[in-house]
């Protein structure tokens, strides 16, 4: 027969182990909203993303949503983190040598370039955003801690560079990733209206492959000591 003791012990860690239990579930409503968030306001966007779709794709309610976020923009901003976020994580397990800048730079580039290509519900809700001028995103407490380990990356790599003498000394990390993704983003999300301008599908294996190549190489050039840019040669 169970002591008193132990009873209290029994039914203590019971009650221990339900606020856990709803912890978990609430992380859990929270995760699911945030995915069917993502898939609807990438498809539909900001003002077409609409709640009742959400909720239902999130096997959940309408009123969970709210509790949650406090409002659609409040979730369109979260999804917009969620998705930056898993961009510096993904970019956080890219494997540099640090023993060859050239090597590293080349793998960032690339990493861009093919995370772009796997995730293109990122492409499209920054073009949603961009419609609306970056008014959701402005107003989020996290956007600028998302940015600063991508440069940190990169900034790394060019110093490295410039130390060894294989880079300019006279870059700016942010300038290169701009540059970066620039080359990669303007080419996958403006590929299908291109492909019909230029007469050729950028769509194609080849293509996608021949303008890695590209960027890359591009990318390259311009970090290089060895070559003149068009400011030493004016100047």
């Amino acid at each position: 027969m169970a002591t008193t003791s132990s009873r209290r012990g029994t039914a203590s860690t019971a009650s221990a182990k339900r606020p856990r239990q709803r912890e978990l579930a609430a992380q859990s409503t929270q995760e699911s909203i945030l995915r069917a968030a993502t898939k609807v306001f990438a498809k539909h966007g900001f003002a077409g993303g609409r709640i009742e779709q959400i909720s239902k794709a999130a096997n959940s309610h309408d009123r969970m949503i709210y509790y949650y976020f406090g409002s659609k923009e409040e979730l369109f901003i979260a999804v917009i983190e969620d998705a930056y976020r898993r961009f510096n994580e993904a970019e956080s397990k890219v494997v540099l040598s640090l023993e060859d800048p050239v090597e590293d730079m080349k793998t960032i580039v690339r990493f861009m370039w093919n995370y772009y290509q796997q995730h293109p519900e990122f492409i499209t809700l920054l073009n949603s955003e961009n419609l609306h001028r970056g008014k959701h995103i402005s107003k989020s407490l996290r956007a600028r801690e998302y940015s600063s380990a991508a440069i940190s990356l990169l900034d790394g790599v060019l110093a490295k560079g410039a130390a060894s003498g294989v880079f300019r000394a006279d870059l700016r990390a942010r300038d290169i990733y701009l540059m970066s993704a620039a080359l990669a983003y303007f080419y996958l999300s403006n590929r299908f209206t291109l492909s019909a301008f230029l007469g050729e599908n950028l769509d194609e294996p080849e293509a996608l492959a021949q303008w890695e190549a590209f960027i890359t190489a591009a990318v390259i050039r311009q970090v290089s000591a060895k070559v003149e840019t068009s400011e030493t040669a004016a100047a």
